[in-house]
């Protein structure tokens, strides 16, 4: 059932499905709830699923021109207040999992359990931040063509002929966020900071689920964070979008560990 409560004079967009266990579903970046189309109805048929739009994207309003990792938590806290939830698990993607991680810094009693889908809890390179930076510079010139690489290249390249179609409905929905939501969140998130310590300090389940061919996130590097913060690991062979890429093999491994959690 698609919901909405307004926050900070921003309407706040979400759905909220099935009955027992709480899951939040945190879409990534120029994406929204309807990317967790073919995850939602499976784990709904055992969990209550909360799938939230985020600030600047889908049907979910802007605040500024700074969507900080702590404003975006803010407004998961606020939905999640208003549904008198206590406990949950958390699942986010890319984005998502850098708001979940701000999300349990703050509230880690809340938490049963953290997925990093695609994410992780190191704050971006050098090379990043300049990236997003550059980026913010010429997507007032340039929005559907940035978008349209931006997410294109989120994709290992056998994926952008296997997937074609799919990758084409995601790009149309990538290209409903407004600008200002695409520069908040860019700036957003290169001013995270490292969060390992929400891995380490935390006894909840953690689980990093990453791309052996992903673009952003460096494969080896994401093993070793997940040695060093005591998660579980599942690896899918393709690149940054396993729920385009790998749909079943996740389903499989998101079961799994909310069995668990």
């Amino acid at each position: 059932m698609q919901k909405s409560i307004t926050f900070k004079n921003a309407n706040i967009s979400f759905s909220d499905t099935g009955k027992g266990s709480v899951v939040v579903l945190i879409h990534g970046f120029l994406e929204n709830a309807t990317m967790w189309k073919n995850v939602a109805p499976e784990i709904s048929k055992r969990n209550r699923v909360i799938a939230i739009d985020l600030l600047g994207h889908g049907k979910t309003d802007c605040l500024g021109y700074v969507h900080t990792m702590e404003l975006f938590a803010e407004t998961i806290a606020v939905v999640l207040k208003e549904l008198r939830i206590r406990k949950c698990t958390l699942i986010g993607h890319s984005l998502g999992g850098y708001i979940a991680l701000a999300f349990a810094e703050k509230h880690p009693q809340k938490i049963k359990g953290l997925c990093l889908m695609n994410a992780t809890s190191n704050e971006d390179t050098a090379e990043r931040k300049a990236l997003r930076l550059r980026a913010n510079k010429m997507i007032a010139n340039n929005f559907t063509n940035m978008v349209r690489m931006s997410f294109a290249n989120l994709f290992d390249p056998k994926s952008k002929t296997i997937f074609k179609e799919e990758i084409e409905l995601a790009i149309s929905e990538a290209l409903q966020t407004p600008m200002q939501g695409y520069i908040a969140a860019q700036e957003g998130m290169r001013l995270r900071i490292n969060r390992n310590r929400v891995l380490t300090e935390n006894s909840f389940n953690k689980l990093l689920i990453i791309g052996e061919k992903d673009p952003v996130l460096d494969f080896e590097t994401s093993l070793i964070e997940a040695e060093k913060t005591n998660s579980k690991v599942v690896v899918f062979p393709n690149g940054h979008m396993g729920h385009i890429e790998n749909k079943l093999a996740l389903q499989n491994a998101l079961a799994v560990f909310l069995k668990n959690c």
